[in-house]
Order: C-alpha cells, then sequence, then structure tokens
C-alpha cells in the first residue's frame, strides 16, 4: 500500500471537511482495495483524462472551521441595513409563522428531500403542495393549478408561452402586455418573446384594440401602482378576437376582490411569497399558475394529482408533466426542471395556519392601513391617484416635492417607490403598524406629524362594491382545523413521517447530487439581515450582500475557469436559457444573428434540447456511439452540415451517461471551428471542482446547480439556482434587469425576476465553499468518484453496469442494467425501485437516461457503510429476482411486483400472499432496527391521470366507504 495521503490534511483540528465527507480514512482505503489501487490518487489519474486535468490547486484558500466562517457571514449580514420596505412590486414584508419557520423552512426532514417522483415516500410533501394549490386555485377562481414555478415574472412569461401554444399561429404571434404591470415581469416576458419570435405590444389596458394578430394580453390586478380595474369588458374583448387573458395578481388581496375566473381570466400568475415567506432579496419565492381544466394538459411545470393505490386507498402523485421536458425534449412546452416546493409548502401552510377568516383579517388590516393612508395623505392636500386599491397607495407629488418626501423618508429610514417622475407609492403589508402609517403620513408632510387625531380622519373602503369578493374559498376542513399550534405542530410532523428525506438515508439519485446540506451552511438564510431585504432596495442597503455575490462570483468563476459569473438564473434551467441567450446575443453582436442551429448529443442533460427551443434555435440531435460517448464522425458531419448556421453545441460533462469522455476537447475544437459556441450543463460539476474546469477544456459558458454540487438543499424539488459562468467574448451580454443595473454592458434581458435570482439562499453555497477551501472541495470530487466507482463494482456481479470509461471506471454516478433480468421475471426496472423503498431507500433516477436501467449516484457525503447497506439491498432484491426466474416465487405474486409494503397491508388480518409478511416489511437486519414505512402501496399512475383531481380532496375520501366508490366507479 502507498503512503500517499487518502486524504488532505484539514486546516485545523476542527476543519468541518470531514465533516462533510463520508468515509474516514480507513473506509477509503477498503474501497481503492476493492478497486485495485493504491492511492487516491493513483485512482483519480485513471478515472480523469489527463488531458483535461487541472496541474494546480484551486485558489480558494485553505478549509476553515464553521465557527470562523459563520463569525464572517455575521460580519457580512451586518452591512445589510434593514429598513422599513413599502416598495411593493409583488413584494412584501411578511410573517412567518413561527411553527412554519422551526418545523418546516429550518427542519431538515423537509428541505433535504427530493422531488416526489417515488410518491409513495413523498405523501406528506405531496399533501401539501395539493393544499398549496387549492389556495391558489380557490382564491384564483380557477379551475386547475399547478404546485409552482420560479418566480411571477417567470410565470407570466409561461403563460405567454402557453397562451401562443393555445391560440398562436402564423398571422397571430402578437402579445399584449399592460404597461401598468410590474416592470420586471414586463422585462422577463420581453425577453422570453424576442427569442420565440413574439411581437410584445406595451400599452394602455383601457385602450387598447384586439386584432386579428394578438393572441393573448397579460394585465395586472392590482396594478403595479395599486390601482384596482374592472377587467370584464377588457377579457370580452380578447375572447373575441380569439385570445387569452393572464392575470398577474396577488393572493392576499383576492381574499377580498373578484378573483381572475370570476371576470374572464384564463390564466392566474403571481408571487405567493407574501403568505409567510421572508422577502431574502428577492427569493426563493413560490410563483403560482393556474388556468382552465380546458388547458390542464398545456400548463407548465408540476400538477399534484389524487390517484388511488393498489389497495385501492387515495394517493397523490405528480401527474400528467412529471418529467416531460426530460421525455419530449425539444417538443416539451417548457423547460422547467426545478420548482419552488419548499417556498410552496411555507405559502400553503400559512393559508392552513391562519385560514380563510385569519386571511381575510389580515387582507381588511392591510387595506385599512392603506386607506387610512390615502385619507391621510388627502387630508394634507396631495392627490392620490387611483380611487380603488388595495395595498398600494400611489400619490402625485411633482417633481420638487418628491425629492423633499425621499429625504424625510430615508432620515426615518423608509424605502418608498417612485413610479414615474413625480409620482410616489407606498405598498403596506402585514407588518404596518400604525406607528409606520403615522411615519409615512409624516414623510409626506414636510417631517412633521399631522394637526389631526386618528378619530377625526374620514376613512372609506377604496375599492366599489363591483371588486367585492362574494365567493366562498379555502371551505376544506384542512384550512378550517389546525389553528392552535398543538394541532398544527401535529399536523407538520404527521406529514413530515410520510416523507423520505436524507435524514432518512441515502437517496442516490443519478445526476441529482444528493449531498449533505449542513446545518451551519443553512443557518444564515433566516437571519433578517438577508431574510428581511426588499429586492429593489438602494444598493448601498445590501453592501454584505453585494461582497457575499462578489466573492462567491470569484469562487464560482475561479473553480469553473470563466471569466465573470452571473447568480440571476434561479434554477438550472433557467442557466441553461440565459446561456443559450447569451449566445444568441453574441452572434447577433458579431453580424451572425443567423445563426440557429443548435447541436445536442443524445446523451446530454433532458432539459437541453427544450432550452434550446425555447432559446430560439433549432435543435439538432448528434448520435451516441456504442460506448455512450458522443458520436464524433456524426458530429463532424452535423457541424459540417450546419456550419454557415451553426450557434451552439449543448454538452453535459461528464456525460449523463456517467463517463468522462476522453475526446471532450476535440468536441469543443469541432465546434469552435465551424463559428460556434460551447454550451456545457454543469448538472455533473460534482465530478469535476479542482480536478478540472469547463474554461479551461473547451466551454464558452456553463451553468451551475448550486442545488446539487455546492449543497443548497433540493427542498423537496426547488429552490434551487443556476448561475452562469462565461467566456470572456460573452461577459458584455450577461443577463441585465430593469430596476436594479446588474449585467453586462449589452446584457440579454432579465431571465428571472429578481436582479440575483434567489439571493437568501447564495449564502449557503458562500458558507460551503469556505469551509471546504479549494483543498476540501478538491477531495469532494474524488470520493464522489471513488464512491461511485466503489458502487460500480459491488453491483456489477448483480446488475451489469451499462456504460464505462478509461480503465473500466465511471465518473461519479453509474447507470445499471435491469432489463437484463425482464425476460425470464417479468420483474420491470419500476418493480425494482419500488421494492427498495421496503429496504429503507429511495430509489435512484429510473428509466433516465437510459429506458429500464438505475442511474446511481452516491455523491461524496456518504460513507461506506451506507453505501453496503445499499449495495446490499440491491443484491437481496437481485435474489428475489432470481426466486421468480427459478420459479420458487410467482411470476406475480411476489414481493418486487407487490412492493411497496405499507404498514396498513403487513398489519391487516388477511393475507394471501405466497411470502411471509417478515420477508416483505423486514427483509434485512436494518430494516429491523430502522424501518422506514411507506405511507400507501404502489399508486397507479394511469388512473390519476384520467380522473385528474389537484386540489383538496372531501375528509371522506380517507375512508374506506370512498375508496370503495373509487374503485366502483372504474373497475
Amino acid at each position: 500500500m502507498s503512503t500517499t495521503s487518502i486524504t488532505a490534511a484539514p486546516a485545523s483540528a476542527d476543519s468541518f471537511v470531514p465533516r462533510h465527507i463520508g468515509p474516514d480514512e480507513t473506509e477509503q482505503r477498503a474501497m481503492l482495495a476493492a478497486l485495485g489501487y493504491d492511492s487516491l490518487d493513483a485512482f483519480i489519474d485513471a478515472v480523469v483524462p489527463a488531458g483535461i486535468r487541472l496541474r494546480k490547486p484551486l485558489d480558494l484558500g485553505a478549509p476553515r472551521t464553521e465557527h470562523d466562517v459563520l463569525h464572517e457571514i455575521r460580519g457580512l449580514a451586518a452591512r445589510n441595513q434593514v429598513w422599513r420596505s413599502f416598495i411593493g412590486m409583488g413584494y412584501h414584508a411578511t410573517l412567518t409563522p413561527p411553527v412554519v419557520q422551526r418545523n418546516v423552512l429550518e427542519n431538515p426532514g423537509w428541505y433535504t428531500a427530493y422531488t416526489p417522483y417515488q410518491a409513495e415516500i413523498a405523501q406528506g410533501r405531496l399533501e401539501a403542495l395539493l393544499n398549496y394549490q387549492t389556495v391558489v386555485s380557490d382564491l384564483t377562481g380557477l379551475e386547475i393549478a399547478n404546485a409552482s414555478l420560479l418566480d411571477e415574472g417567470t410565470a407570466a412569461a409561461e403563460a405567454m408561452a402557453m397562451s401562443y401554444a393555445v391560440r398562436g399561429k402564423p398571422g397571430k404571434e402578437t402579445y399584449f402586455v399592460a404597461a401598468d404591470c410590474h416592470p420586471q415581469t414586463i422585462e422577463v416576458v420581453q425577453t422570453r418573446a424576442a427569442a420565440r419570435g413574439v411581437h410584445v405590444v406595451v400599452g394602455d389596458h383601457r385602450t387598447f384594440e384586439f386584432t386579428p394578430d394578438v393572441f393573448g394580453a397579460l394585465i395586472q390586478y392590482p396594478a403595479t401602482d395599486g390601482g384596482v380595474y374592472d377587467y370584464r369588458a377588457f377579457c370580452e374583448r380578447a375572447h373575441a378576437g380569439q385570445a387569452l387573458v393572464t392575470a398577474a395578481t396577488d393572493l392576499l388581496a383576492l381574499t377580498l376582490l373578484a378573483p381572475p375566473g370570476e371576470w374572464g381570466a384564463d390564466v392566474a400568475v403571481g408571487n405567493s411569497q407574501r403568505f409567510g415567506v421572508p422577502l431574502g432579496y428577492g427569493g426563493p419565492h413560490a410563483a403560482f399558475f393556474a388556468t382552465k381544466d380546458e388547458f390542464k394538459r398545456q400548463i407548465p411545470g408540476r400538477i399534484i394529482g389524487v390517484s388511488r393505490d393498489a389497495d385501492g386507498k387515495p394517493a397523490l402523485r405528480m401527474a400528467l408533466q412529471t418529467r416531460e421536458q426530460h421525455i419530449r425534449r425539444e417538443k416539451a412546452t417548457s423547460n422547467v426542471c426545478t420548482a419552488q416546493v419548499l417556498l410552496a409548502v411555507i405559502a400553503g401552510m400559512y393559508a392552513v395556519w391562519h385560514g380563510p377568516r385569519g386571511l381575510v383579517r389580515i387582507a381588511e388590516r392591510v387595506h385599512g392601513q392603506a386607506a387610512r393612508l390615502a385619507a391621510s395623505l388627502e387630508r394634507l392636500g396631495l392627490h392620490v391617484r387611483n380611487d380603488d386599491f388595495f395595498d398600494t397607495v400611489a400619490v402625485e407629488v411633482g417633481a420638487h416635492g418628491e425629492e423633499e418626501i425621499l429625504a424625510a423618508a430615508a432620515a426615518r429610514r423608509i424605502n418608498l417607490r417612485v413610479v414615474e417622475p413625480g409620482v410616489i407609492a407606498a405598498a403596506l403589508d402585514e407588518r404596518t403598524s400604525d406607528a409606520d402609517v403615522a411615519d409615512l403620513v409624516a414623510v409626506f408632510n414636510g417631517g412633521a406629524s399631522p394637526e389631526w387625531a386618528d378619530e377625526e380622519l374620514a376613512v372609506d373602503a377604496r375599492y366599489d362594491e363591483r371588486f367585492k369578493r362574494t365567493s366562498a374559498f379555502l371551505t376544506h376542513p384542512v384550512f378550517n382545523t389546525h389553528h392552535s399550534e398543538t394541532e398544527m405542530l401535529r399536523y407538520l410532523r404527521m406529514l413530515e413521517s410520510r416523507d423520505f428525506s436524507l435524514v432518512h438515508g441515502m437517496i442516490p439519485l443519478g445526476s441529482c447530487t444528493m449531498k449533505l446540506n449542513a446545518t451551519a451552511e443553512m443557518i444564515p438564510i433566516t437571519w433578517p439581515e438577508f431574510g428581511a431585504l426588499h429586492p429593489f432596495a438602494p444598493r448601498e442597503q445590501a453592501e454584505g450582500y453585494g461582497e457575499l455575490f462578489r466573492q462567491l462570483e470569484h469562487d464560482l468563476a475561479e473553480i469553473t475557469g470563466f471569466a465573470a459569473v452571473s447568480l440571476q438564473p434561479n434554477a438550472g434551467s433557467q442557466g441553461e436559457y440565459a446561456g443559450l441567450l447569451v449566445i444568441r446575443r453574441f452572434h447577433e453582436a458579431n453580424g451572425e444573428g443567423h445563426r440557429n442551429v443548435c447541436l445536442i448529443p443524445q446523451s446530454a442533460h433532458g432539459t437541453n434540447p427544450a432550452s434550446a427551443v425555447m432559446a430560439g434555435f433549432k435543435v439538432v440531435v448528434v448520435g451516441t456511439a456504442p460506448n455512450g460517448n458522443v458520436d464524433l464522425d456524426d458530429l463532424k458531419a452535423k457541424a459540417e452540415q450546419h456550419s454557415a448556421n451553426l450557434a451552439a453545441l449543448m454538452i453535459t460533462y461528464p456525460s449523463t451517461h456517467g463517463v468522462f469522455e476522453e475526446a471532450i476537447r476535440d468536441v469543443c475544437a469541432i465546434v469552435h471551428e465551424h463559428g460556434g459556441q460551447v454550451y456545457m450543463d454543469g448538472a455533473n460539476m460534482n465530478a469535476m471542482v479542482g480536478l478540472a474546469r469547463p474554461g479551461d477544456i473547451g466551454a464558452d459558458v456553463c451553468h451551475l446547480n448550486l442545488h446539487k454540487t455546492f449543497c443548497i438543499p433540493h427542498g423537496g424539488g426547488g429552490p434551487g439556482m443556476g448561475p452562469i459562468g462565461v467566456a470572456p467574448q460573452l461577459v458584455p451580454f450577461l443577463p441585465g434587469h430593469p430596476v436594479v443595473p446588474v449585467g453586462g454592458a449589452r446584457p440579454i434581458g432579465p431571465v428571472s425576476a429578481a436582479p440575483w435570482g434567489s439571493a437568501s439562499i447564495l449564502p449557503i453555497s458562500w458558507v460551503f465553499i469556505k469551509m471546504m477551501g479549494g483543498e476540501g472541495l478538491t477531495l469532494c470530487s474524488k470520493l464522489a468518484i471513488l464512491n461511485a466507482n466503489y458502487i460500480a463494482k459491488r453491483l456489477e456481479g448483480a446488475f451489469p453496469v451499462l456504460y464505462r470509461g478509461a480503465n473500466g471506471t465511471v465518473a461519479h454516478e453509474c447507470i445499471v442494467d435491469t432489463r437484463v433480468v425482464k425476460q425470464a421475471s417479468g420483474v420491470e426496472v419500476e418493480d425494482i425501485a419500488k421494492r427498495l423503498m421496503d429496504y429503507g431507500f429511495h430509489a435512484p433516477t429510473v428509466s433516465f437516461p437510459v429506458a429500464g436501467t438505475l442511474m446511481i449516484e452516491p455523491t461524496e457525503s456518504e460513507s461506506k457503510v451506507e453505501l453496503d447497506r445499499f449495495c446490499d439491498a440491491l443484491i437481496a432484491i437481485r435474489e428475489e429476482i432470481r426466486e421468480v426466474e427459478l420459479g420458487v416465487a410467482d411470476r406475480t405474486d411476489n414481493v418486487l411486483k407487490n412492493a411497496p409494503h405499507p404498514m396498513t397491508r403487513v398489519v391487516a388480518d388477511a393475507w394471501s400472499h405466497g411470502y411471509s409478511r417478515e420477508k416483505a416489511a423486514f427483509p434485512t437486519a436494518a430494516t429491523r432496527e430502522r424501518k422506514f414505512w411507506p405511507h400507501v402501496g404502489r399508486i397507479e399512475s394511469a388512473y390519476g391521470d384520467r380522473h385528474l383531481v389537484c386540489a383538496c380532496v372531501p375528509t371522506e375520501a380517507y375512508t374506506d366507504g370512498y375508496a370503495a366508490s373509487i374503485n366502483q366507479e372504474t373497475d
């Protein structure tokens, strides 16, 4: 055995590095010995191609302790000034219920879970999301809602895209956007429209006339300056012209105002942030999207639906759109991959906690404070612009008055909004107190308090009766039950117990990197200095954030080898889209706007083709060689064929097949030779940090999934972050923003509603990088690769490993082929995935990128003990399959076909299976010591799609009688 050190020596005795790394030195030696290597360095030399290796250490400093890094970030937080912000524009201060903050937002049982693709062990989260969908559907008055999108601006852009899919056609390619929508929303929509060849007209909704070329319209309700308008006639004109109407709206306002679905809107979008989610300097926040039932197959994102399990019990699952962008690729209707699940859960729980009466009380108080402010300002002789409003009072003050008022506001640490020259608005929220209103009045009164008493003030309702909501909402018992903390806490804990997360065991999903989300990394996100800042507060009030952004951009640029980084994209899919738009703008700036062909290998990540189409490119697929690598001959031929119009190549590296392709530099060179740019999907960066850099290899742009490689937790399916790094020639085109200047000198339009995307979760990655240092991050990559190769070695006798690179190795993930057992046993890959639940594991990625396979990624955070437990489970399952092959077990009645086995079935009086209850539920010693029970049996996906229900079902749904009735319906 070589004397070479297995792990890098930590900088201090309490370094965080060994806290993050799963295998200790003894375990590493054992795994290396199993693979036939003397040292970790020799092993990595065999795996990572020499031609791409980084030959110098990352310049990121030494590993640091949790205490030291938290002390430093506390200093950064102190440089942020939390003023009272009455800016509005879709963002409002809110009060997160402490019971929700502690038990959801700060709870790893909620934030470390993965997207609920394995629904049987995600029933709690699915119920929470069904609650959220019900809130959105009820408040908007529309039949169907999804389980969240990224932010209000991108939700509006998705609504435009859906409207075009439904109503657009050649000659009908104009989209109207009301000028009084939020400015960031207008520009995000314009960015998306320009890429798709849609013509946007921004104008006055009161005078706009629908011509035959208009396929849709976007309006704001209430408008960005607070005005509430009657849009019924507008909707009638739109529908007469065969156009769809989208209303960007406010959920709290809709507790008092007539919902869009009742006055003619076809789609409603918005931000659920003010339902208990901190401002966070822009995010993450769950956007909502609701529409009519007739458009349920065009709605973007994920829908949670009610189905039934194998025992006829109602059960929840993701319906219709599940992984659509991965399956349909360039034909997908959206590239949305990451949602905002954790934040949607919080918003839904806010509604559960307050109930409909509580929400109305909050809304009435907010509106009452706004009405009192308006009455006071009118008594001062000022003109309030809108007769009807909900929470935002816009005042015409003139140019000279504007300066004095803003100065008086600053003296009181108050932020107001200048809507336009001479017009100032104040948007009030649930945190607004009587003292805040008094301060606002004084600000508009030359700094002096008014001379009248409150009781002298005549205050009216400030909106016309025709806007009043009369329909009931949130009548389901879930919103009318859990109003004591005892009941709420028990409800949250009950749902949490139905979900498998990293607190229970390894989640070995390939290409998803479910690694440790350390407590120290998570702590700062709920500090008010990070959580309470409005995204459009003056930048001088966010100096701490600014310094954190600068350092994080520097570190990510160092890690990737790029010249600059944009932190704006708030999901991996957004990063893909942003990077491609930057490439497109680069070609346009060079007078080559005709370049519109994007080459995409079959082995690329599944969202790539959908993103390319969304960015306005024509997708040309490049073949895959038998060994899983890019077919170089086909690439050369396609690049030559499309040379004059070649814009880009999108490639995932290491490949989605889990291999370091030796010819990656040649791939990049071929594209550059024909005038194209190389987009590298950074989904698999967990295998590269400190070992190789995309910028050095030949990539021109790369997005990074901070929710994968850089420890932002998946949050049950979101939040995510997808910043992009770019080569020098692309720096001028990095995304801009209409409210806060960011980006390059010649920026593309914004791709997210906030200038730095989901800013409040960026401290997570900052803390991770600082605690690990360059040395620790490099060790992470090495051990991620080691763990994956150890799993491949242990499993190769049970299930063949489909693709390998040089020296028979894999990268940080491996694909095992389960198709080899299908013919002899009838066992499908889904059966294996469901049986893993009985063994206490979440399944690996199923049937992606190759149907009938499992893609396994262990990450560097899992110990050898956990890896062996997982491998032992799969090897035992292979023996269970062998029993079927040999006829020992029945081909249809066996532990795999009947998996998973919920407790209700195992303890039932009747047991008719040809195997024991013990074998069903406790197949290993580990499951006897620590058992995670699936809450339901195997769910019938087809039933759920045929009978789509995406709102809270009645309480009797969970009784035997209801179950019998839904079975009788189709049996």
